[in-house]
């Protein structure tokens, strides 16, 4: 039964001559321009939490991704993200462990940021201080380095 309703589905849109980057459009694209970026090196990581998942030191991002650092400015593309609002959080992983490091104290020991370069105050920002809405299409949202 589910197969004939998708052919029937894909027939239908072909005989509308519906083009299939019509549904590519219900999802975003967001570029990230990270900067501040230091000379140490490492990757630059960026994930995208729902307001659920923002509180969670142990949940999963919506999305993530992961590039090498360029000194100054290091740009982040991530696809195919549905669209809604966010908060983003990012860092640079000197080592490339793939964790944000702290000292012994429980201070950052790696450059920081989050979305609206949302401030923080002995802890992380609250959601609503970094959300930001993401469109279907193309986005670009800039953030600074702590």
């Amino acid at each position: 039964m589910r197969y004939g309703l998708v052919l029937a589905s894909a027939t239908l849109l072909i005989t509308l001559n519906v083009p299939l980057d019509v549904f590519a459009e219900s999802f975003a694209t967001l570029t990230v321009k990270v900067e501040d970026v230091s000379n140490r090196g490492g990757n630059v990581r960026v994930a995208l939490y729902d307001r659920a998942s923002w509180p969670n030191d142990d949940a999963k991002p919506v999305i993530d991704g992961v590039v090498p650092a360029q000194t100054g400015e290091t740009i982040v593309t991530v696809r195919d993200v549905p669209p809604g609002t966010y908060g983003l959080k990012a860092f640079q992983d000197y080592n490339r462990n793939g964790e944000f490091d702290t000292t012994w104290l429980g201070l950052p020991a790696e450059k920081y940021g989050f979305s609206n370069d949302a401030r923080v105050v002995f802890s992380e920002p609250d959601f609503d201080a970094a959300k930001f809405t993401l469109s279907p299409g193309a986005n670009t949202i800039t953030i600074h380095l702590k």
